[in-house]
């Protein structure tokens, strides 16, 4: 609440300000600035408007000779000052207290793009404020669902981002602080693999490693919503064995509308509902300990292939593997959490990237001999052993007569 007070209030009715007792030249400077105050805003305003409008423009109508180009580089969460500063010492502006102030009436404060910019010297401050708000040339990768991580990383050498030595070195040592990765198992081959969220990324030629990698992660946490949680606890689950199944479900399953019905037959070997070994019997994981051994798949494994000794076979050992074997979509981590109901225990390829799906071996063996994979059925899970009939009664011996 605003109270007038001394002689202006005293010479008005009701307590009411007296214009007419107001000197004419305090009136006269009180309108020269209220109009001026207003003329100020509405420039402003406009002036505004016409940066924001012409920002494209003014952006392409910027040539700059590869010869003349000076580089600059925005770290993330960069301000004015900072940005001011790098320019400065590079000798593209002579003053940084005079970008800092036309950034700030421009309306740019905040809105510099993180990356590498090009710039030259003897471009005007707008120019250079028009390049620095605009999203840098990037290098676009493209990160394929069910890349493992050797496979991700062999992508981002052939992009010229990373190192591999130190991109490996990141994977195993630093700390990227998420809850997703709170309480990793050491007994995974590589600490990351499954959470580098397979996707189309445009980075910074100058990124970094740690950057790169904190992209990727950033990127599974948006795709890993907090109701995620919920439904992998109250399936008994953690997420890193979601995760650790998504990546069999998303190498085993080619189609989408298959993969929840493959969720299903893996859990339910996992279950221990059904009389039959709590083995994956999984040949992606026998692929997953090819690749590490030898660097490459194999376009059809052998029954010699599923004797590896390994960990991560499922072939040998029940249970999930000590990790995951890939970094999977979203739909192969959807699938998981909401797999289908059903007996399913078995599944074979039938060559048009769908499966045939059974709920006995009896069943799953004949799949193979139509699908010509006579040679696997042998090396398919134990039957389901059947009760043992109970021992017929011997008759009672005839009394004699």
């Amino acid at each position: 609440m605003c109270v007038w007070t001394g002689s202006i209030r005293r010479g008005g009715k009701d307590g009411m300000m007296d214009h007419s007792k107001i000197p004419l030249g305090a009136r006269i400077i009180f309108g020269i600035t209220g109009y001026f105050i207003l003329f100020m805003f509405c420039f402003l305003l406009c002036f505004k408007l016409v940066i924001d409008t012409d920002i494209n423009r003014v952006t392409e109508d910027i040539v700059i000779a590869a010869e003349d180009r000076v580089e600059i580089f925005v770290p993330m969460g960069s301000n004015t000052r900072q940005i001011a500063k790098a320019l400065k010492e590079k000798g593209i502006i002579s003053s940084s207290l005079a970008f800092r102030f036309l950034s700030n009436v421009n309306g740019y404060d905040g809105d510099y793009k993180y990356g590498t910019h090009y710039v030259q010297k003897g471009l005007k401050y707008d120019q250079l404020m028009a390049i620095l708000v605009s999203y840098p040339e990037g290098v676009r990768v493209m990160i394929p669902e069910g890349y493992n991580l050797l496979q991700s990383a062999d992508k981002l050498v052939q992009a010229e981002l990373i190192n591999r030595d130190r991109f490996f070195d990141a994977v195993k040592n630093y700390d990227f602080d998420y809850i997703f990765l709170k309480d990793l198992p050491a007994s995974s081959k590589y600490r990351l693999e499954g959470f580098l969220f397979p996707d189309t990324y445009v980075f910074d030629k100058n990124a970094g490693e740690i950057d790169i990698i904190d992209r990727m992660l950033v990127n599974f946490d948006n795709r890993f919503p907090p109701y995620f949680y919920d439904q992998a606890k109250a399936m008994g689950l953690s997420v890193y064995e979601v995760v650790t199944l998504a990546s069999i479900v998303e190498k085993e399953a080619s189609e989408l509308s298959e993969m929840s019905r493959v969720a299903g037959v893996f859990l339910n070997r996992l279950s221990g509902r059904f009389d039959i070994p709590r083995k994956l019997d999984s040949c992606a994981t026998v692929q997953y300990c090819l690749y590490l051994r030898d660097g490459k798949f194999k376009s059809v494994i052998s029954a010699e292939d599923t004797k590896i000794e390994n960990a991560y076979n499922t072939y040998l050992r029940e249970g999930l593997p000590p990790g995951p074997i890939c970094n999977p979509g979203r739909a192969a981590i959807e699938a998981v959490l909401n797999p289908e109901k059903g007996n399913f225990l078995f599944f074979v390829a039938k060559g048009d990237g769908t499966h045939y799906f059974s709920t006995t071996l009896e069943e799953h063996n004949y799949a193979l001999s139509v699908y010509g994979y006579n040679q696997f059925a042998e090396y398919s899970p134990p039957p389901t052993p059947t009760p043992k009939p109970s021992p017929t009664p011997k008759p009672s011996p005839s009394p004699k007569p």
